[in-house]
């Protein structure tokens, strides 16, 4: 899905790349979404890296996808952050009890993961509850009222 990015981005460019406004990319900046520009000097453009275009997909993703207010996916995306370090250090031992140990913290960082999911689903399992409790009371009226 995502290709390699060969040189810096600026911002108008990872907008345009991930379907977004440089605006929401700064306000992503803003509220800790996403790690601010690579080397950026006070009033110089920012530039961006693939990782950065990554994290604006997966932003965007879940935000559509999960409808997550912007602490949730900070914590969800905060916790993959987490797991991804996790990946690279269990890939740098050999060691069985420190693998065991790498994998306890990955799962505990998945089960948070799980719960806002989970927690997202019974919201929408709720609304569609009422939604066709709404419908039902409505067909009730019409066919009270006849053909």
């Amino acid at each position: 899905m995502s290709t390699t990015t060969p040189r810096p981005l600026r911002i108008g460019e990872v907008a345009e790349l991930t379907g977004t406004t440089p605006r929401t990319i700064r306000y992503y900046e803003e509220i800790g979404l996403l790690p601010g520009s690579v080397d950026r000097v006070q009033g110089k453009h920012r530039c961006y890296g693939q990782d950065d275009i990554d994290r604006v997909r997966e932003i965007i993703r879940l935000r559509d996808l999960l409808g997550l207010s912007l602490e949730q996916l900070s914590q969800l995306l905060e916790v993959e952050a987490a797991r991804a370090d996790l990946r690279r250090e269990y890939q740098q031992t050999q060691d069985p009890e420190q693998q065991r140990r790498i994998l306890g913290r990955a799962l505990e960082h998945i089960c948070v993961q799980v719960e806002l999911v989970q927690d997202r689903r019974r919201d929408l399992e709720q609304l569609e509850h009422d939604l066709l409790a709404k419908q039902r009371t409505i067909h009730q009226r019409l066919d009270q009222l006849g053909p």
